[in-house]
């Protein structure tokens, strides 16, 4: 079984960067899926971002170029950057893993899923 941590939200101005983190505990060494997603409230979770351990990554179009996701497979420790935040990036932010049901982490669902308890992020115009 896998549990997740996140840390390193906080509240920063438009156009302000902050990093975030999220190190997983017990069974981490099946793990080849890890993702980062995000809720406002009354909303569904939205996702962010994934990468595989062979690194291959990808990121929903609203974040392209602002965001770097980043995966400390020695570790398990999985970061997001994040620069130039808007208002509308806003939100409790959480990680996410697994290993592919299917065919690989891009497509269908994950099995041995785990998630975090969620880190807020406050982006203030």
């Amino acid at each position: 079984q896998v549990h997740l941590a996140e840390s390193g939200g906080g509240s920063v101005q438009a156009g302000g960067s902050l990093r975030l983190a999220c190190e997983g505990f017990g069974d981490t060494k099946s793990t080849t899926c890890m993702a980062w997603f995000r809720q406002t409230s009354g909303k569904e979770r939205e996702w962010v971002a994934t990468i595989d351990t062979d690194g291959t990554v990808d990121y929903t179009k609203s974040v392209k170029g602002r965001f770097t996701i980043s995966l400390d497979t020695a570790k398990m420790t999985l970061q997001l950057q994040m620069n130039n935040l808007k208002p509308e990036d806003s939100a409790v932010y959480y990680c996410r893993s697994g290993v592919p049901s299917e065919y690989d982490c891009y497509s269908g669902s994950w099995a041995r899923e785990a998630w975090g308890q969620g880190t807020l992020v406050t982006v203030s115009s």
